[in-house]
């Protein structure tokens, strides 16, 4: 674990084991940055890396410029409300990723509770990495069996940060104790890692080229 945060900047809890958030309070000090995980999608990191100042991302280019009907069917990939993806898509053109990022933010809180439904029915299981014991992939079926009968959807989180080799672990313990969630709350865990998700899903989208070696899993 990192260390404390500064004064002024209180920890918010994250539905993710083991992740600070930090809070930045205005007027107060900026947090102490140092030694926390950067728990963004990879992508991005990468995008913010390598994109020109100024200059917008091939990729988001072509997204900017595609037709309607084919910028949202590839939203529907990233989040399966039909409404969230013809509203990113109306929106169009975004200068920046970022820009994208922060419209897909607002829509996803602006789901309704049938819109964030149909959501989280288009979600499935992780594809396990290669070579999961088979001990442990009957422990997730059996993890997902259990919730999936609780709350009626599959369970949704978002493992960017995590190595490959540590998510089966993330997920198990993540059901374990979600399972105790009342059906409010766990909805709104849900949504919350719906829209990190998304976000990272989105980063790939416009991304100049794929990352196969992503360290997130889409579940």
């Amino acid at each position: 674990m990192a260390g404390e945060p500064t004064a002024g900047a209180p920890e918010r809890p994250s539905p993710i084991s083991g992740t600070r958030l930090l809070a930045h309070v205005p007027g107060g000090p900026a947090p102490d940055v140092r030694g926390v995980r950067d728990v963004r999608p990879r992508d991005l990191r990468l995008r913010e890396a390598r994109a020109p100042e100024g200059r917008t991302p091939a990729g988001l280019a072509r997204f900017n410029t595609a037709p309607r009907d084919a910028a949202e069917t590839a939203l529907l990939a990233c989040c399966g409300s039909r409404r969230w993806g013809r509203r990113i898509a109306a929106h169009r053109p975004y200068p920046t990723l970022d820009a994208l990022l922060a419209a897909a933010d607002e829509a996803g809180y602006d789901l309704s509770a049938a819109d964030l439904a149909e959501a989280l029915a288009d979600e499935a299981p992780p594809v396990l990495p290669p070579g999961t014991p088979a001990a442990a992939r009957t422990a997730l079926e059996a993890a997902h069996a259990a919730y999936r009968g609780r709350f009626g959807h599959a369970f949704v989180i978002c493992l960017d940060g995590y190595r490959r080799e540590e998510h089966v672990d993330q997920v198990l313990s993540g059901i374990r104790c979600r399972l105790n969630h009342e059906p409010d709350e766990e909805r709104a865990v849900s949504a919350d890692e719906l829209r990190r998700l998304v976000r990272a899903r989105l980063s790939r989208l416009v991304m100049d080229s794929g990352h196969p070696d992503s360290p997130f899993v889409l579940v």
